[in-house]
């Protein structure tokens, strides 16, 4: 079983912006779900952060710390 990790993102203008965050999360390798009405962006435990974060700012939104 996998565990996830998620990120609240901001900056999304409708559910379009989700999914397309997700797109770009699995080009890059990243298996992720995001949720426009909630604001977060789900991606496995063993993700690089890093990687996300990056993929997350380069798409224009901005990322907040896993559940901490």
């Amino acid at each position: 079983m996998n565990t996830k990790k998620t990120y609240k993102i901001k900056g999304f203008d409708c559910a379009s912006c989700a999914a397309m965050l997700e797109m770009d999360m699995e080009e890059a390798g990243i298996a992720a779900k995001c949720s426009y009405p909630l604001e977060t962006l789900e991606v496995d435990e063993g993700s690089d952060q890093k990687k996300v974060i990056e993929i997350v700012k380069k798409s224009g939104y901005s990322i907040s710390n896993p559940d901490e």
